[in-house]
């Protein structure tokens, strides 16, 4: 190559032709992960933590009354995650949700977004998380 490389110009010339072996290096270990875990047992895994999700937030009347679970109801439509439509102060509520150490996502208007992810997240954690829950729609009420 001549001195004085001049990059194509645009989003062109962002290419590389090898990309940093560090990066990759992470990126490997993810795919290991995936590989032996395998993704039907992700999958499987998945629809059982975000179904077993869904039915402790049905089962408390406390959070019926206050939240609505408004993502499809087959686990093939919804994907790893609760969309649930807080019907008052629902700001206040991921606050202190995120507060407590849950890491979910906001939606605008009124919407928590949260996705028990298969791959870290145990069952153990959805209970703690639907109590937690519980006890933070119950000081709204």
């Amino acid at each position: 190559m001549k001195k004085g490389f001049k990059p194509i110009p645009g989003a062109d010339g962002w290419q590389l032709a090898n990309a940093p072996i560090l990066l990759m290096a992470v990126h490997k270990a993810a795919i290991d992960i995936f590989d032996e875990a395998g993704m039907e047992a992700i999958v499987a895994k998945s629809r059982k933590l975000t179904g077993y999700l869904e039915f402790l937030l049905k089962e408390n009347p406390d959070i019926e009354r206050m939240i609505q679970i408004i993502t499809p109801f087959h686990p093939q439509e919804r994907g790893a995650q609760l969309s649930l439509l807080i019907k008052q102060e629902g700001r206040k509520l991921f606050n202190s949700l995120t507060q407590s150490g849950v890491v979910a996502d906001w939606r605008e208007p009124d919407v928590i977004r949260v996705a028990p992810a298969p791959l870290y997240n145990t069952f153990e954690e959805v209970f703690t998380f639907s109590q937690l829950l519980a006890r933070q729609v119950e000081g709204l009420a």
